[in-house]
């Protein structure tokens, strides 16, 4: 069953009690048992809720795997994650990744006693100058945020199989659309489902996932035994989104392709940050790990200081100024004061996050108004 297909129905069954074809809203938090212990599978939504199961189905289907797991937030599912790890265990990070990652590894876990180690992964050898014996994860963002660094999926788990190392994936950037890690090797995938999954702006969630069976049942336990899981109405959302992920990320990397090119032709744009140019760094991995290249890019204007480029990303009109990203609409924001500030300024300058960087979501409006609107606000800038 190929993607698009498998967006509309993959692990999903009709409502056996109805024969609804949408997954119902199970909107209870409890489930009437016939004697203690016997039930239909189902005891309080904590634990487990229909809809969840589906959503979770749903996604496992999606990304090749066996198990799917939703949490409250993408920030939830990497916290249940961690959780399976102890003091004194050292993880291996990229160094370019979302700022909320980033703050709940030095600010929640480290004090923890969890060590982690933030390494340039466009070169896969600096991994293994960090590995030892109290290493236990290698984690990863592909195309990373906000720089959409490319991170060679396959030469990474095999460093972390050479080693017996867990490899997680977050997946947010390109969506099961446009990449499997799973299939290049990956033991974890993770995503904030909040953005291209759920593709709506419109409902906040994170989910994991795995093909093993005992980390499934590791990472269940922590999801119900933690509580951060999301409720019935949003994981209905998220399959509603689902449903249609596979055309709206056909426009949305037909929109990125044509915006990127433009800003790439730009003489005001001194560099621009999208896997699909030929000069992108790793525009060859990306190809081959890739079905195609998205609508996530940075960029940076000659010239531009902080003032400045505050000035530019509030002058649009089509792209809206926000947090956040994978929605219909397009978004533009500014990482250094927004998705990037809680990362302290020498380590976001190190990889490239400066004041005069712009990230760029860009939506599946008729990429020709999203062309103007970009040339009218750099004509200000």
């Amino acid at each position: 069953m190929k993607i698009g297909t498998k967006a509309i129905h993959g692990g999903l069954t009709h409502d056996s009690a109805t024969g609804a074809i949408m997954t119902p809203i199970y909107q209870t938090s409890t489930y009437i048992q016939k004697a203690p212990g016997d039930n239909l599978g189902y005891e309080y939504s904590r634990t487990a809720n229909p809809t969840r199961t589906a959503l979770q189905n749903n996604l496992a289907s999606i990304e090749n795997g066996k198990h799917g797991l939703c949490f409250s937030s993408g920030l939830a599912a990497i916290d249940a994650l961690i959780k399976m790890l102890k003091p004194g265990d050292e993880v291996i990070s990229t160094n370019d990744l979302y700022g909320g990652t980033y703050r709940i590894f030095t600010k929640i876990f480290q004090s923890f006693g969890i060590k982690f180690h933030f390494v340039d992964m466009l070169n896969v050898s600096n991994i293994e100058t960090k590995i030892n014996s109290n290493t236990q994860l290698i984690w990863a963002e592909t195309p990373t945020n906000p720089m959409c660094n490319i991170i060679d999926v396959k030469a990474v788990a095999k460093i972390a199989k050479k080693h017996k190392i867990l490899f997680g994936v977050d997946n947010t950037f390109a969506s099961p659309y446009l990449q499997n890690p799973l299939d290049l090797g990956a033991d974890l995938v993770m995503h904030s489902a909040t953005k291209y999954l759920g593709g709506h702006s419109d409902v906040v969630m994170g989910a994991l996932v795995v093909n093993d069976d005992d980390l499934a049942k590791r990472l269940a336990f922590i999801q119900n035994s933690s509580g951060a899981v999301p409720g019935p109405m949003d994981c209905f959302l998220v399959l509603r989104g689902i449903k249609t992920l596979h055309v709206r990320m056909q426009r949305h990397s037909e929109n990125g392709k044509k915006v990127a090119e433009y800003l790439y032709n730009h003489p005001k744009v001194e560099k621009v940050y999208w896997p699909g140019l030929p000069n992108h760094p790793n525009h060859l991995i990306a190809k081959s790990q890739m079905r195609d290249f998205g609508g996530m890019m940075s960029f940076a204007v000659i010239g531009a200081d902080l003032e400045k480029t505050k000035n530019l990303v509030s002058s649009f009109k089509v792209f809206s100024l926000a947090e956040s990203l994978g929605g219909v609409e397009s978004l533009v924001g500014h990482p250094a004061s927004m998705t990037h500030a809680s990362i302290p300024i020498e380590e976001r300058e190190k990889t490239g996050v400066t004041d005069s960087l712009i990230r760029l979501s860009v939506g599946i409006e008729d990429a020709e108004d999203l062309i103007e609107d970009l040339k009218q606000a750099l004509l200000k800038a």
